[in-house]
């Protein structure tokens, strides 16, 4: 049969049948005969598990991408928005009020709310007052109580009601009907509040939401100096209405004033998910990385069974590139059909992805389109070819002679070319994925580093067990069959490292994002004194100071009240700064936001001098300031800088005297900027405070915003615990991706038991004819490979201890202490797993007699 199919290859490849039909028909007739050997399974194997990686991420993001721009007008609630941090100017009222235009407004804050009836209970909550008309576009959904039917609805709540969403109906336990304490305001709940179409991402939203009227707004007294306040005007019409807006607004915006339209809506979501996306597309990488070894070993191993039969069609008249178009097309229908496959496994398993991502994302993701899938086919077949084109330019240049004489040299210069075009068109991938070019060269040159570090960090690793092996003293008995195993990895060093390394990076990973993600979270946490604040008061005006301190005092707490005032850096040096005047994205962010200027004459508790003095008795009212040594970093300040803020509408000039370093974990209240007292005084200011409450005088809370319902509180427990659930939804998905990383892992270790499957047999087989039991060498190849999974495993913890440790020393900065059981648990895992998967693999090369392979030869 199989030479029959010989004869037939070489007589389509020599051109005596009718064109590429017939070529094509044997190609894939050769896909399925040659299936059965093995190697071609794995191939496909392997490019499945890295399409379904890659297109899992593809699709999911791609849901989200069509989210964003199908239902970009629902995400605005209009057709173009003005966003502000203060209140807009007439001139940009007026001009929203032209003929073919539609306004509404909306004014977002934080502030506490609670039930005014029956057992007190109180909530930070989100507020947003809307205006008649809003929403412009998308739709309000709402229902008559917790967990019932919702409807759409026309309009917001009406003026004396507000509308709460489940989890702030939770937290109050209220219902329909039941009246909400807003400020000094008592409001009638009219419904849950189930659908917001510019609600966006759940995790931009600390709080739980309470919609109400705009109309109420003065009554409850919340807009008060100090008070954080997103203004947003909301307009919608024909598109010559909307240029002519645009065109008259534009020049009358300040800093803090943007529009957003259909193009760029909501780019604080946008930014997060793609970032997310880019992410996990990476983290998928890996997996096509790891999966690229595979697909390399396993189509050595194919060119190796078919060095023979292509020097047979050589003598019967097949040339060089007749061959290489057969197999060639034989790889390319594996590869579509690999393709699909992964294209099918990724789709089922991007619904993983999506559960994560529709609890944070609140806006209704549709079916994703066809660019994922094109771009697994596309990862497929550059995989295939950029791994496989080296093994198989080596079938071309079979001699005729090879019928004779069974040899073939090593790969020339051409073959390890084509080995460099296969890392090449890897780290393409990778600039492709990231997104951006900075941050795709960070990957690549990382990806290498890593995996040359894991490569020799293996070979050390195998030179030692053989060295440990040959030093470990034989005793009478059957314990040579796990010494001979283990001394087997170094007769196959190359092997063994990319096994061990493959291995390593996938139980790496997820050891990462499970054992040392709780234990670094575990250490932060633990990191605070027990006393630490946990809650913040903030909106506390100047005439509260007395009565909000005697409060506090009766209660038994002494919090200290600090002033802030807010202000906006408009000059560095006496050169006008925005956010275009910097690249960094941090530094965009934070000088197009208000600063909290506060004033102190002694060092806040907490605070280092990084550089410079601290403020004399002589600087008080004089205009010298103290910064944070990380934000002047940032924005590239240094001592003796003239800065101008704009604070309430006039122009501060101070000098930067001296940069401060602060203890951030201390949850004390802390500023970026300090200055001496008598130079903020003139402008208007809140105060703030933060204080320990113990758990069992939680209902403090609801009687100190009884008695001040202006102030708002912030419980900082509250926040970690929902910040933990979101890094937990993250974690899950990350984990997931990295299966598909382990996966891969596994599929290179078949690989590489199958690349040297005739060896191995040859060997087993003359162990056995001199004399060696099968039990001695079943101990052997599970001594082999408990050894590979045990080195992955201890390596695997190795590099995930010392990445954590960077981790908590640079960025959580505390001290994580080493768990020992943690190389101890990967190690054993490790070598069970492998030991398992090697066995299935590896078993039947025990049940071949031996004369059988001793007569096959190598």
């Amino acid at each position: 049969m199989r030479g029959n199919a010989v004869v037939s290859a070489a007589a389509a490849a020599a051109g005596r049948s009718p064109a590429a039909a017939n070529s094509l028909r044997l190609a894939w007739r050769m896909v399925w005969r040659d299936a059965r050997g093995g190697e071609l399974r794995l191939l496909a194997l392997a490019l499945a598990i890295a399409v379904a990686a890659l297109s899992a991420v593809g699709f999911s993001a791609d849901r989200v991408r069509l989210a964003l721009e199908g239902e970009a007008r629902q995400l605005l609630a209009a057709d173009l928005l003005l966003v502000s941090d203060h209140p807009p100017a007439a001139d940009i009222f007026a001009a929203s009020q032209r003929d073919g235009l539609r306004s509404a407004q909306t004014l977002v804050f934080p502030s506490m709310v609670t039930r005014a009836a029956g057992e007190a209970h109180s909530s930070l909550a989100d507020i947003k007052a809307v205006s008649a008309g809003y929403p412009l576009r998308g739709s309000l959904r709402t229902a008559p109580a917790l967990n019932a039917p919702d409807a759409p609805v026309v309009g917001g709540p009406p003026p004396g009601s507000v509308w709460l969403d489940e989890r702030l109906a939770v937290a109050l336990a209220a219902a329909p009907g039941e009246r909400i304490a807003v400020g000094r305001s008592t409001l009638v709940v009219g419904a849950i509040l189930t659908q917001e179409p510019d609600r966006g991402v759940s995790f931009f939203s600390v709080a739980p939401r309470l919609l109400m009227n705009l109309a109420d707004l003065d009554a409850t007294g919340l807009v008060q100096p100090g008070a954080r306040i997103g203004w947003r005007l909301l307009l919608a019409g024909d598109e010559a209405a909307l240029a002519g807006f645009r065109a008259t607004v534009t020049p009358l915006l300040e800093r803090g004033q943007r529009l957003e339209d259909t193009q760029g809506a909501r780019p604080e979501i946008r930014s997060a998910l793609d970032r997310a996306g880019s992410f996990l597309g990476l983290a998928a990488l890996l997996t096509a990385i790891v999966a690229a070894v595979a697909v390399a070993l396993a189509a050595r191993r194919f060119v190796q069974r078919h060095l023979d039969a292509c020097a047979v069609m050589r003598c019967l008249g097949a040339t060089q590139g007749a061959l290489l178009r057969l197999y060639g097309g034989q790889f390319l229908l594996l590869g579509l059909a690999a393709s699909a496959a992964g294209c099918a496994l990724g789709y089922a398993a991007h619904f993983v992805l999506h559960g994560v991502i529709a609890q944070l994302v609140t806006t209704p993701l549709p079916q994703p389109g066809w660019r994922p899938a094109a771009q697994g086919f596309a990862v497929g077949l550059v995989l295939l070819f950029a791994f496989a084109a080296p093994p198989l330019l080596q079938l071309r240049q079979v001699p005729t002679l090879r019928v004779l004489r069974r040899e073939l040299g090593p790969p020339g210069a051409g073959q390890i070319g084509g080995f460099v075009v296969g890392a090449a068109a890897l780290a393409g991938l990778m600039l492709w994925i990231a997104g951006d070019l900075r941050l795709g060269l960070w990957v690549v040159g990382g990806f290498a580093v890593a995996l040359a570090a894991f490569a020799l960090v293996a070979r050390l690793a195998v030179r030692a067990a053989a060295a440990l092996v040959r030093r470990w003293p034989a005793r009478a008995g059957n314990n040579h069959g796990w010494r001979h195993g283990v001394a087997g990895l170094e007769r196959r060093a190359a092997g063994s490292v990319v096994q061990i390394s493959a291995l390593a990076i996938g139980l790496m990973a997820l050891l990462l994002l499970t054992a040392i993600r709780g234990d670094l979270i575990a250490a932060w946490r633990g990191s605070a004194p027990p006393d630490a604040p946990n809650r913040f008061v903030i909106n506390i005006q100047p005439e509260q100071l007395a009565p909000v301190r005697d409060f506090f005092a009766v209660a038994g707490y002494q919090p200290e009240l600090a002033p802030m005032v807010r202000g906006r850096l408009t000059q560095i040096n006496e050169r006008a700064v925005s956010a275009d005047s910097f690249v960094d994205e941090q530094a965009r962010r934070l000088i197009d936001r208000e600063f909290n200027l506060s004033w102190r004459d002694a060092p806040p508790a907490g605070n280092t001098l990084a550089a410079g003095r601290w403020f004399a008795d002589a600087d008080r009212g004089r205009g010298v300031i103290s910064i944070e040594a990380g934000l002047a970093k940032t924005l590239g300040l240094a001592l003796g800088d003239k800065l101008v803020f704009d604070v309430a509408g006039e122009a501060l000039t101070v000098e930067v005297i001296a940069l401060r370093k602060l203890d951030w974990d201390s949850m004390r209240v802390n500023f970026f900027v300090l200055a001496p007292s008598g130079v903020l005084e003139p402008y208007p200011a809140s105060w703030i405070t933060a204080f320990y409450l113990p758990p069992a005088d939680a209902a403090f809370v609801n009687r100190l915003v009884g008695e001040f319902p202006n102030l708002t509180v912030i419980d900082v427990g509250a926040i970690l615990r929902q910040l933990q659930s979101i890094l937990d939804l993250v974690a899950g998905a990350i984990e997931f991706v990295f299966l598909f990383t382990l996966a891969a892992g596994l599929v290179v270790l078949w690989a590489a038991l199958v690349s040297a499957i005739d060896e191995r047999r040859y060997e087993l087989a003359l162990l056995r004819a001199l004399g060696a039991r099968r039990a001695q060498l079943s101990a052997a190849l599970l001594g082999e490979y408990a050894a590979i999974g045990g080195l992955a495993g201890l390596i695997a913890s190795a590099g995930a201890m010392a990445i954590g440790q960077v981790l908590a020393d640079k960025v959580f900065r505390v001290a994580l202490p080493l768990d020992p059981w943690l190389p101890l648990l990967a190690t054993a895992g490790g070598a069970l797993l492998v030991s398992a998967a090697g066995w299935l693999a590896a078993s039947r090369l025990l049940r071949t007699p031996p004369m059988l392979a001793l007569r096959a030869g190598v």
